[in-house]
């Protein structure tokens, strides 16, 4: 069982920067790791995800070039580095992850909220 505990979310103005920390309770090395975000009224969406090795990672086309999905596997931490913040990248920001290869998450956050302001 693995637990996952976000931090770092916050109000910044439009062009700042945040990095998000997701807590593993557990070993998480050779696990997925993914950030996924829900804006009020919308459904929960695709940010960011690393690959069972660590070895590859992928973007949603909207944060491409402006988010980094990183982890530290000595401190069972996954971070989301976001730079050049935008009003619409307001939402509550989860973690995920999952030990098989493939397929759905099975553990995931309470979630932290992320506020940019214009």
């Amino acid at each position: 069982q693995v637990q996952l505990v976000e931090s770092g979310g916050g109000l910044v103005q439009a062009g700042g920067s945040l990095r998000l920390s997701c807590a593993a309770s557990g070993r998480t090395v050779n696990y997925r790791v993914a950030w996924f975000r829900q804006a009020p009224g919308k459904e929960r969406e695709f940010v960011a995800a690393q690959n069972w090795g660590g070895s590859s990672t992928y973007y949603a086309a909207p944060v491409k070039g402006r988010f980094t999905i990183s982890r530290d596997n000595a401190k069972n931490t996954v971070y989301l580095q976001m730079n050049g913040l935008k009003p619409e990248d307001t939402a509550v920001y989860y973690c995920a992850a999952d030990s098989r290869r493939v397929g759905t998450y099975t553990y995931w956050g309470q979630g932290t909220q992320v506020t940019v302001s214009s």
